[in-house]
């Protein structure tokens, strides 16, 4: 069994935000395995079903960004899943080019909050992490600014590609493990 966690903010405000690309990772593999992601346990929003294979709960905090290892804590405990092998982390990524995706077994928080929050209540850096780019901000912008807001129009269908990719890394690391799906998918943009 897999945990698929996507990280972002709820509520509408925030829906198409750049620091909404877990969740819009979560939601396509939702689509894919016609899982619903509606019940409402563990501070997420939550969806049991089959993919790729495998069980999996798809979860996504309601608990906002910073605090989202509050909820991955009880979804790991609850389902006593092994972090280092059966936890995947989707997180946006300012420092990767918007459509590039980085693939980790483990790692620092690289600065993300979320990232940072789920590494102090699991007690390690150890979990499989798929990071979407978003892009940098601009010089001289807010770095709040950028990650809360949506992607430049320019973007949109490297950004939609960059989603459908992270849904297919999420495939791959469940049937063939994390370091394939690390050489097919931590490649840069052209």
């Amino acid at each position: 069994m897999y945990i698929i966690a996507g990280l972002g903010n709820p509520g509408k405000e925030y829906e198409k935000t750049r620091h909404n690309a877990g969740f819009m990772v979560i939601d396509a593999i939702a689509d894919k395995a016609g899982i619903r992601v509606t019940e409402k346990k563990h501070k997420a929003l939550i969806g049991k079903g089959t993919f790729a294979g495998e069980k999996v709960v798809l979860v996504k905090p309601q608990t906002y960004m910073n605090l989202s290892g509050e909820s991955i804590r009880e979804v790991v405990d609850y389902y006593k899943a092994d972090p280092e092998s059966e936890l995947i982390v989707i997180s946006d990524d300012i420092d990767l080019d918007v459509g590039q995706l980085r693939i980790r077994p483990k790692g620092s928080a690289g600065g993300h909050n979320g990232l940072k929050n789920i590494i102090s209540h699991l007690g390690s850096e150890v979990f499989i992490r798929i990071r979407v780019g978003v892009g940098a901000k601009r010089v001289g912008g807010d770095l709040v600014s950028h990650v809360l807001g949506g992607i430049d129009k320019k973007d949109i269908e490297t950004f939609t590609e960059a989603i459908n990719n992270a849904v297919s890394a999420a495939q791959t690391i469940i049937e063939s493990g994390t370091e394939t799906a690390m050489n097919k998918f931590n490649t840069k943009k052209k």
